[in-house]
């Protein structure tokens, strides 16, 4: 027994591709030019991170200062564990709209909310650790980014109506889980709109257009707060009915451990299920979209294991959840960083901002920092994007509608399963479905596909070209469509060349199996040409080696690619005691076309 476990945990150690502790690589050789380009890139990723945590705190719900902390913590944890320098953690409006949506689809708000949030992070961190040692990135792109687009788009709708009544001064005493929960709501309470908070937000707006235009390479987001704090209360002071954010104590920021019960871990399972994929996604696509303007590459398990422990650290410290932050990540690019240091600089300044700055955001407008949520909320919807997977083919256009409609009418994260659950089944449709077409020789001795003016003599013997996928979910196709060909009473031999056929499983099998019989029955023949060490090892492991007999299959030979296909010919005719049997062939019809284009 205990063999069984030293062999097991070996087996585990030898699988583990992770590196534990890549920071000790970016701190060789690290020369003060690294210092100048990380540190000026921390910089000016501190000045937007500050403004933006506490915007992505007044989305999900919580007290601003979480925000704050999480910026600090994952920008700090993350590049202990990371490789790269393309991708800087910490809130995202995605996640932070999710963690919503979540915690209200749940019936669960308030202190009870906060209670909760340390153990819903954990989990969203466990989630992605055995996602990176189980190498989940690489299956990442199976998933459209009409999924992500999609969420996106209702996501932004979500922030909007729900900072709305904030930027009105509307009293509400909830909020709604969905995009249409919301407008019922703010509609309802359209009569308590507060015109000193209408003047703070129309002027806040008037500001940050105004430096956006002008100004774009400054920190407008801390500005236009800080130039609000001033104006509103000097015109209309604290007792003006105005609501001001709650200042930030930094000297009760202490570790706390999570608490863990079943029930509590049963509530959350979902939702933290949901959000780990979320990061996934967002950390995943912003890394290689930034890697690859460079010409470098991304080790997606790596940066997934940075997620994960990033967002651990979060869960101890008050925090949120983490993912790639693109703006931060952009910018911190464009900012000249070097290494992984620029993104813990980064975190350092913010956490040193929570104990010098904290205690003045109690000056800021709720209203103002509303507003600036609804520009950041506006900006999320990418319509170039839209109208890409919008005209692009019908299954990219299904996914997005059907993940933005489910978006607007359930919680977020219900959406994005429906989403990728969508995405998936499209792609299983569109690789199960092999089109086979028969060609034979016409008159002129040209080969062509045969319809009603081009008659195919008589074939004894069928050569079937099979192309694609042979797992579970196109096996039945494949074996209706073969079963077919070999209905015709002429048909003595059918020759399956199997190049190009890929991921043979069990249900593939299965069905190569009953279509083995079944030839067998009508005192057939079945030939496999072209087969591949994989596809071989799969028909020995399961026996159908034997059963087809070894003598009628033939391995491919990449220095030869026509040998082996001419030895099943060969043997064919041995079948049939016939040197001049006719012949005729069938190929996947959508690939030929494609080939004769081509050519």
């Amino acid at each position: 027994m205990l063999q069984y476990l030293k062999d097991g945990l070996r087996a585990a150690r030898d699988y583990n591709s992770l590196d534990l502790f890549p920071l000790r690589q970016s701190l060789e050789g690290y020369t003060p030019a690294n210092v100048a380009g990380d540190f000026r890139a921390g910089l000016n990723v501190a000045l937007l991170a500050f403004p933006q945590g506490m915007a992505y705190a007044l989305i999900a719900g919580l007290p601003i200062e979480y925000g704050i902390y999480g910026s600090a913590i994952a920008a700090m944890v993350a590049p202990v564990f990371s490789r790269t320098q393309y991708i800087t953690l910490g809130p995202t409006n995605a996640t932070a709209v999710m963690l919503l949506s979540a915690f209200l689809g749940l019936g669960v708000t308030g202190s009870q909310m906060i209670g909760l949030v340390p153990l819903l992070i954990l989990l969203i961190g466990i989630f992605i650790l055995l996602g990176a040692y189980f190498k989940v990135a690489n299956f990442i792109q199976y998933i459209s980014h009409s999924v992500i687009t999609g969420y996106i788009t209702a996501a932004a709708l979500l922030i909007i109506t729900n900072q709305i009544p904030k930027a009105l001064g509307l009293t509400i005493g909830e909020k709604g889980a969905t995009f249409f929960e919301s407008v019922a709501l703010m509609l309802g309470a359209i009569d308590t709109i507060h015109w000193a908070t209408i003047g703070t937000s129309v002027l806040t707006a008037s500001i940050y257009i105004l430096l956006n235009r002008k100004f774009k390479t400054l920190p407008n987001v801390a500005i236009c707060l800080i130039v609000m704090s001033f104006v509103t209360t000097l015109i209309f002071g604290k007792d003006s009915g105005i609501l001001f954010l709650s200042g930030i104590n930094a000297q009760n920021w202490t570790f706390q451990v999570p608490t863990i019960g079943y029930d509590q871990i049963k509530l959350l399972a979902s939702p933290a299920l949901a959000i780990a994929l979320l990061c996934i996604l967002e950390g995943i696509s912003i890394g290689k979209s930034l890697a690859a303007r460079t010409g470098a590459r991304l080790d997606t398990n790596q940066a997934m294991f940075s997620i994960g422990m990033a967002n651990i650290g979060c869960a101890f410290f008050s925090g949120m959840p983490a993912s790639g932050s693109l703006t931060r990540s952009s910018l911190s690019t464009g900012s000249g960083a070097k290494t992984v240091m620029a993104s813990y600089i980064s975190g350092v300044i913010v956490f040193i901002g929570a104990f010098l700055l904290g205690p003045y955001t109690a000056y800021i407008p709720q209203c103002a920092l509303a507003v600036l949520i609804i520009a950041i909320g506006i900006s999320l919807v990418n319509k170039h994007a839209i109208r890409v997977v919008m005209r692009t083919t019908k299954s990219d256009a299904a996914v997005f509608l059907i993940t933005f409609a489910s978006g607007t009418i359930l919680p977020l994260d219900t959406a994005i399963y429906i989403g990728v659950g969508t995405s998936i089944m499209l792609f299983l449709k569109k690789v199960a479905r092999p089109e086979m077409v028969e060609y034979a020789f016409n008159d002129k001795g040209e080969l062509a596909q045969t319809n009603e003016t081009i008659k195919r003599d008589t074939p004894e013997v069928s050569i079937v070209h099979v192309e694609g996928e042979l797992f579970f979910g196109a096996a039945e196709l494949f074996r209706d469509q073969t079963r077919r060909i070999c209905e015709d009473p002429n048909l003595k031999v059918v020759i399956l060349k199997m190049r190009n056929a890929h991921n043979m499983d069990a249900t593939g099998v299965m069905a190569l199996e009953e279509l083995v019989r079944y030839m067998n029955e009508l005192g057939r023949y079945l030939i496999l040409s072209e087969a591949k060490t994989d596809l071989v090892r799969v028909l020995k492991n399961s026996g159908l080696y034997d059963y087809i007999e070894g003598r009628n299959i033939f391995s491919d030979d990449p220095s030869n690619p026509t040998m082996s296909t001419a030895k099943a010919l060969r043997r064919a005719k041995e079948h049939l005691g016939d040197l001049e049997a006719n012949v005729s062939i069938y190929v996947d019809e959508i690939k030929d076309r494609q080939k004769r284009r081509d050519s």
